[in-house]
């Protein structure tokens, strides 16, 4: 599906929701634990899936707006990308998610910043990967 590949990364986890994650370059090591509102331990210290989604897609999202700002000529002078991810139950029973991005655009017109994030949106490999599957909500601040 890839006509190239242009990174890789690697990610072990062992002992599922309430284990531990690592990634290949050696620079996350984090604990995992089931969150007390889900029934689990909610161990100090530890994280959650949706928490390191939170971050890789907020990342993500926030270099594809600056790369699209670019080539919109529209350069912002900086984003700053929220990511909430939420874990909850669909009509079937099974597990799904939502995201809402809210993306505080500095530099640019309100309009401006919509068009230069609803391009992101359409580059960024985490919104291509979930279209379809998981409702994402943008909201867009210029500041």
């Amino acid at each position: 599906m890839l006509a190239k590949v242009l990174a890789t990364a690697h990610g072990t986890a062992v002992g599922g929701r309430n284990g531990h994650a690592t990634s290949d370059d050696g620079l996350i090591h984090v604990d995992l634990s089931v969150p007390k509102s889900m029934g689990g331990p909610g161990l100090p210290n530890t994280t959650t899936p949706e928490h390191l989604f939170a971050c890789g897609y907020a990342a993500c999202f926030g270099g594809a707006c600056e790369f699209m700002g670019k080539q919109l000529k529209l350069v912002a002078q900086s984003f700053e990308v929220a990511a909430e991810v939420n874990l909850g139950t669909v009509a079937s029973g099974a597990f799904g998610l939502t995201v809402t991005l809210t993306v505080k655009v500095a530099g640019l017109s309100q309009a401006d910043a919509e068009t230069v994030v609803a391009a992101g949106h359409k580059l960024c490999p985490y919104s291509n990967a979930i279209q379809g599957n998981v409702p994402v909500t943008i909201v867009v601040v210029a500041v």
